[in-house]
């Protein structure tokens, strides 16, 4: 429903079939839009009503955060166990594959012994089997939108998943009682966000929050806590960095192995399975293998002639590059410690590229390996659904068909304990193999159905 075309959209309260519609002015929409960045040249589609996901969807979501959060803390077990030599050091020589000595030296140090980020944000693909993990984000953005979009949904009597302040409330416990968040120039374009984030802690009270620039700080005016909101690739850029690079207080911490996508490959090394069985209990390790799509490490070593790659069943990655468009149902990704690690630019599908265009992606990341690892995976393919959004050409409703990627964020206490935020939705366009918030894709949030 759309009235005034260009001033007015309409947006339901509860199930559709209530009928019952509630009109919000788009002009003050929008520009409220503009506080979180929706108008700093990274506008998406808006929808009239949140995503619905079924119940047993809502329950995976709500509990996924503590196994995730074992996973990580296994993860870190294994790199300081390889680095100590009671594991094979290729495990740790390989997380650190191009890394400066002094920030491998930090993340080694006992400073940071027991330290993991304290905010968690797989991206999960919606299949029709469930859900597919393609990314646990280190440094993850959208925490600020996820929250304006939970308030502006839950005014419009929604009951958001995470409620209208659960992503506020899941932050604040990692800095309780105040708090600045360093924003560098290369992650400028969430600046917005963190800003309408930290604005909206402030006006809940209880401590006093603000940002800053990590190009600029200086540390001569301890805050009680900080926040690193800037990738450990762009180091140079930060005169502080080697300051920060052990404090136990910063979170996410300076340990870029966190920031490796090399861990979703390494889970299924046949030589570290008793290690995984070892490290992570066992109902926390077969959740994440059941997220986790299958994968490898884009390793050139030649095999042995009689050696296969697991489920490949090649013995070299030049034939891993001669297969058929149909057999290229697969996923190249740098790992990490780059600027392309992030927003999709490091990806490539197989089947959606020339043979041509494939066999060069994977030359680059034999290449690259000793410098810039890179991990290939199993495609898991996003179940369609449609969904309404708001055409801003036209001022009507349309329906978009399409598949969805889910980033639920989950907050750790300071005791440990994790909590579910939120969860933010993006739905793009059917002939789109790569999901993420583009400007054809709608941005909303998750609602329980029914």
């Amino acid at each position: 429903m759309v009235r005034d075309t260009g001033f007015l959209f309409a947006v339901p309260l509860g199930p559709r079939s209530d009928g019952l519609w509630m009109a919000l002015a788009l002009d003050d929409f929008m520009s409220d839009a503009a506080a979180v960045g929706f108008r700093e040249g990274r506008d998406w589609l808006f929808s009239p009503e949140p995503v619905r996901l079924s119940g047993t969807d809502v329950a995976q979501l709500e509990r996924l955060g503590h196994p995730l959060r074992m996973f990580q803390l296994g993860c870190d077990r294994i790199y300081r166990r390889s680095v100590k030599g009671t594991l094979p050091g290729w495990i740790a020589e390989l997380l650190d594959a191009g890394k400066p000595g002094w920030l491998v030296e930090a993340q080694r140090s006992d400073d940071l012994r027991e330290v993991a980020p304290r905010v968690i944000r797989p991206d999960l693909l919606l299949t029709e089997d469930g859900f597919a993990l393609t990314e646990l984000d280190g440094v993850p953005g959208g925490m600020g939108i996820t929250g304006w979009l939970s308030k502006r949904y839950s005014g419009a009597g929604f009951e958001v998943l995470g409620g209208a302040s659960g992503m506020l409330e899941g932050f604040r416990t990692l800095m309780p009682d105040g708090g600045e968040v360093l924003i560098s120039e290369e992650a400028g374009d969430y600046r917005p966000e963190m800003e309408w984030l930290v604005e909206a802690l402030n006006d809940l009270g209880g401590g006093s929050w603000g940002t800053g620039s990590a190009e600029e700080f200086s540390g001569a005016n301890p805050t009680p806590a900080l926040y690193r909101f800037f990738e450990l690739f762009d180091w140079e850029s930060i005169p502080a960095a080697r300051s920060l690079a052990r404090r136990p207080d910063l979170t996410p911490p300076f340990k870029p192995h966190f920031e490796e996508k090399l861990w979703l490959a390494l889970l299924w090394s046949p030589s570290l399975r008793e290690v995984w069985e070892t490290e992570v209990r066992g109902s926390h390790l077969r959740r994440a293998q059941e997220l986790i799509p299958y994968g490898w490490i884009v390793d050139p070593t030649p095999l042995p002639s009689h050696a296969a790659l697991p489920r490949l069943e090649v013995n070299s990655w030049g034939q891993v590059a001669a297969f058929s468009q149909k057999k290229r149902h697969l996923v190249l990704k740098v790992s990490g410690f780059s600027e392309l690690a992030w927003g999709s630019r490091g990806v490539v599908i197989g089947h959606d590229i020339s043979g041509e265009e494939w066999t060069a992606a994977l030359e680059r990341a034999c290449e690259e390996f000793d410098s810039q690892p890179w991990i290939l995976q199993e495609f898991r393919e996003a179940r369609m659904v449609e969904h309404p959004y708001y055409d801003p050409r036209t001022g009507a409703i349309e329906t978009m068909r399409g598949r969805v990627r889910l980033c639920p964020y989950y907050f750790v206490d300071q005791d440990g304990r994790s909590r579910f935020g939120g969860c933010l939705a993006a739905i793009a366009p059917a002939d789109k193999k790569k999901i993420h918030g583009m400007r054809d894709a709608i941005l909303t949030v998750c609602v329980a159905d029914g």
